[in-house]
Order: C-alpha cells, then sequence, then structure tokens
C-alpha cells in the first residue's frame, strides 16, 4: 500500500541525551531485558513440566501471559540497548511500521489474555460446582484463538492507517520506539481524524476493559464474604497479583493512548511501563507469593539437577 512519503528512516531522540546517563541505563536496560526473558521462560518451563499445573486454565492462560510478555519486551528493549551506542539512533521506515505492528499486537492479544484470567478467576470463585465444566479445554483453546485474532485486527487496523499518512519532511521522533502519536505529530496532513481513530481502536478499549476487569474483580471480592477464611485468602492471593498485572499494564495505555496528542508530554516514560517493566514484573508478581509454581519449579530444578548429574 503506497502513500506519498519520501521519508525513509526516522531519528529517535530516546530516553535521555545525556551519553553518561545512556551508559547506565545501557547496564539496566540489559539486566532487565535478561531478567525479563528468563523469568518469563522459567515459568513456561515450568508449566509445562508440571501436569498438574498444565491442566488448569488459569496456569494455561499464564503459559500465553508470559509468552506475550517476552515477545512484547524483545520487540522493544533490544532495539533500545542498541541505541545506547549511537548518538545518532535511527529506524527504517519499514522496521519502524514492523515495530508499531508486533508491540500493538502483543499488547492487543495480552489485553484479551488479561480478560479470559479475570473471566476464570471469577468462574472459579463465584461458581465453583461448574468450573470444570464452564472453563473446560474447548472454550480456553477458544478464548486464546480470539485473543490472537483479536490482537491482529487491533493492530493491523492501525498499521492500515499510519500507511495511509504521508510523511514528507521531519522524521525526528521524541521517543524510543515507533509509536502513534509520535508519528501522527511528523505526518504531513491533517491528522484529527487518525487521532480519533487511535483514541478509538486504543484508549477506548484500553478504558473500556479496565472499568471491566475492575468491576469483574469487584464482583468476585463481594462474593467472597461466604468464603471460609482460608479460602479467603488464597481467593485474595491470587485476585492480588490478577489485579496487580492489570493495574501495571493498563494506567499506562490509558495514560498513552486516551488523551489528545498533546497533552502528555512524558508519553515516552509511561511507555516504558507497558513495553519494559510490566513483562519484567509479571513474572514476580505470579511467582513471589505463588505456592503451587514455586513447589514445581522445585521439582523441576530437581529433577534438572538428576539429569544434569548422570552426564
Amino acid at each position: 500500500m503506497k502513500n506519498q512519503s519520501c521519508v525513509t528512516e526516522f531519528i529517535f531522540l530516546g530516553l535521555l541525551q545525556d551519553s553518561k546517563v545512556e551508559k547506565i541505563l545501557f547496564v539496566l536496560f540489559s539486566l532487565v531485558y535478561l531478567a525479563t526473558i528468563g523469568g518469563n521462560m522459567i515459568i513456561v518451563m515450568t508449566i509445562i513440566y508440571s501436569p498438574a499445573l498444565l491442566d488448569s486454565p488459569m496456569y494455561f492462560f499464564l503459559i500465553f501471559l508470559s509468552l506475550l510478555d517476552a515477545c512484547t519486551s524483545s520487540t522493544v528493549t533490544p532495539k533500545i540497548i542498541v541505541d545506547f551506542f549511537y548518538k545518532r539512533k535511527t529506524i527504517s521506515f519499514e522496521c519502524c511500521m514492523i515495530q508499531l505492528f508486533a508491540v500493538h499486537f502483543f499488547t492487543g492479544v495480552e489485553v484479551i489474555v488479561l480478560s479470559a484470567m479475570a473471566y476464570d478467576r471469577y468462574v472459579a470463585i463465584c461458581k465453583p460446582l461448574h468450573y470444570s465444566s464452564i472453563m473446560n479445554r474447548s472454550l480456553c483453546g477458544n478464548l486464546v484463538v480470539v485473543a490472537w485474532v483479536g490482537g491482529f485486527l487491533h493492530s493491523i487496523i492501525q498499521i492500515i492507517f499510519t500507511l495511509q499518512l504521508p510523511f514528507c519532511g521531519p522524521n525526528v521522533i521524541d521517543h524510543y520506539m515507533c509509536d502513534l502519536f509520535p508519528l501522527l505529530k511528523l505526518a504531513c496532513t491533517d491528522t484529527h481524524f487518525f487521532a480519533i481513530l487511535v483514541f478509538a481502536n486504543s484508549g477506548t478499549i484500553c478504558i473500556i476493559i479496565f472499568f471491566l476487569l475492575v468491576a469483574s474483580y469487584g464482583v468476585i471480592l463481594f462474593s467472597l464474604r461466604a468464603q471460609s477464611s482460608e479460602g479467603k485468602f488464597k481467593a485474595l492471593s491470587t485476585c492480588g497479583s490478577h489485579i496487580t498485572v492489570v493495574v501495571l499494564f493498563f494506567v499506562p495505555c490509558i495514560l498513552t493512548y486516551a488523551r489528545p496528542t498533546s497533552a502528555f508530554s512524558f508519553e515516552k516514560n509511561a511507555v516504558v511501563f507497558t513495553t519494559i517493566l510490566t513483562p519484567l514484573l509479571n513474572p514476580m508478581v505470579y511467582t513471589f507469593r505463588n505456592k503451587e509454581v514455586k513447589s514445581a519449579f522445585r521439582k523441576m530444578r530437581k529433577k534438572l539437577i538428576v539429569v544434569s548429574d548422570k552426564y
């Protein structure tokens, strides 16, 4: 799909324009990226090699959440780390569009996976007698398919309209990655309609799903009144982890996309949470307070030690 663009590359200003601070950030972001990939892959391997966990819908969704976090981080963080070595941080037009698509694709899928996890907790706590019949393998598989299709549709709509924009002059982006609002500022045309589209496709979705999730957890917490003390503690621990992840993911999204194009001057700092910090924190949130995952991880580690000792 062609437009009237003559820009072949974009220049990022990055997070900061201080070479000394960038060296510190290089080390910090490298450690964060390694911890993100390592932490999420450990969760995936732990669940896959633990049949008891794999049979649970909650951990089935957690596998996909961990994979999505690893993918989201990988679309952004390696480029930032490499750019710390260069004074002139550039990205080609094609790679910019690929990065834009990938980030919105993976985050779009994650929104639906988080919604599926909230529904799973609702059924488990509010309809425990029907849990196994409702949250069966077929439904879980269908929800994952819906998540991937929904993420693709969300992202492809953004890309199709972005490719219609003419970029014929300025190519400096005050950001560390390609995103919608920074690109809109560089377009050589009136972008009012496109800004409304971004709000409708990203901002409105973030707001609606966020409040639906908050409402669903409110219903769950309200229903806990009839539970035993032990049941309340376990449910609150699980829901607390989910609510923490939801807040960390959705609040930066709302601040970034549910606002006018010029109303938020430190957008890139908020996006750091969604693309870099949240993928790191998710494994910590789900494992540090989860006895089942920690127990399964210890068993898997013992098996690996036994196998390594044989060789």
